[in-house]
């Protein structure tokens, strides 16, 4: 069994976040410039929003608050799915790693939510 994470760096959920956001910006980098200020711009407030929101909820004291700060970073990955397929759909780029990306993230955000309710 692992040890408890004693920061939220420790967390394989918030690691794979992380990586998820590094992998949007570097995908984004070559967007058309017209793109900049709209869907570049939602695309990476929406992936820095899920360890953000993972890392906020780390910190806190209740399950419930916990649990709340999860959900909302499993919605911003799903606002982030949304964007994928967009992106996609204009040609933007290829969205197929980061789609297997997003997709781990949202099994691995169900699961450590699902720990956190039954603990």
């Amino acid at each position: 069994m692992n040890a408890p994470a004693k920061k939220f760096e420790d967390l394989f959920v918030w690691q794979k976040a992380h990586e998820l956001v590094v992998a949007i910006y570097k995908a984004t980098r070559e967007f058309p410039k017209s793109e900049w200020y709209g869907l570049v711009s939602q695309m990476r407030r929406a992936a820095i929003s899920v360890p953000a929101n993972i890392a906020e909820g780390f910190k806190k004291k209740t399950k419930a608050d916990k649990v709340n700060y999860l959900t909302i970073a499993y919605g911003s990955l799903e606002e982030m799915r949304y964007y994928l397929i967009l992106s996609k759909d204009l040609a933007y780029c290829d969205t197929l790693e980061l789609q297997k990306q997003t997709h781990e993230v949202g099994k691995l955000l169900g699961l450590y939510r699902t720990k956190i309710e039954n603990s």
